[in-house]
């Protein structure tokens, strides 16, 4: 199971938000540069990064997110006001490995699965979901589509992952996330990143035995220093198969 840790960048600050409020997020004193380098050095093989700032429709962050791309030494799977082509190709030109595409997905999804088909392994489809309906707009706006349809919709559309993240719990009840993301994880032809499940080491070695979860994201769990980059890949290896004794 892929790893990904995670990065929230706002006016130039690693931060986590409780359940998307944009407005009171939680500021981490740490350098974003090195936090991303830290990532590559533990280990990692892709990172994750979120810029709150394009969501609000700014580009303060710009310059900081083309460094990261640029020294981090692993590929980093970029989302955050992602709405139009043109800045979805700029980020690739960018060197961005991946981009995470949301509310352009609900508002244009043949714009997003033309996308997606032209850039091979680099369009990823995030669904946020807040009382069984699909967010959209940074989770600030509710759309008209229930997960389940939102992801059918896209039938086979070749995107390099799905996020799905449960917005509503936000680490409140892994159990029930840990249902829901498997369920609609049955539903989706690409492969599913779970996000906001893992808090410690335990939940990474529950998701990587539903065999329909490929990844998960990794953030405030790291910041928090409940959980390092190098003990998540460690759980996340396969158990070795067991070996018969020969007689």
């Amino acid at each position: 199971m892929m790893i990904y840790p995670t990065m929230e960048l706002q006016n130039g600050h690693c931060v986590t938000l409780d359940k998307g409020r944009l407005d009171e997020p939680m500021r981490w004193h740490v350098d974003p540069v090195e936090t991303a380098c830290g990532f590559a050095a533990a280990g990692a093989e892709w990172m994750h990064l979120t810029d709150f700032n394009a969501i609000e429709g700014n580009g303060d962050n710009a310059e900081l997110i083309e460094e990261i791309i640029r020294v981090a030494g692993i590929p980093v799977q970029l989302g955050g006001g992602m709405r139009s082509r043109e800045h979805i190709e700029h980020w690739i030109e960018k060197g961005a490995g991946r981009i995470v595409v949301s509310t352009l997905a609900s508002r244009d999804p043949t714009l997003v699965e033309e996308l997606a088909r032209q850039h091979p392994d680099q369009i990823v489809l995030a669904v946020d979901i807040w009382q069984g309906q699909v967010m959209t707009d940074g989770w600030r706006q509710s759309g008209a589509f229930t997960p389940e349809a939102f992801i059918k919709a896209f039938g086979d559309t070749p995107f390099a992952g799905i996020i799905i993240t449960d917005i509503d719990s936000d680490m409140s009840d892994v159990e029930a996330q840990l249902g829901l993301i498997s369920g609609l994880a049955t539903e989706a032809k690409a492969p599913v990143i779970a996000s906001g499940v893992v808090r410690k080491s335990d939940d990474i070695s529950r998701l990587k035995y539903i065999g329909s979860i490929s990844g998960a994201l990794v953030g405030r769990a790291l910041f928090r220093k409940t959980l390092t980059v190098e003990e998540a890949l460690a759980t996340a290896l396969p158990e070795p198969e067991p070996i018969a004794e020969l007689l």
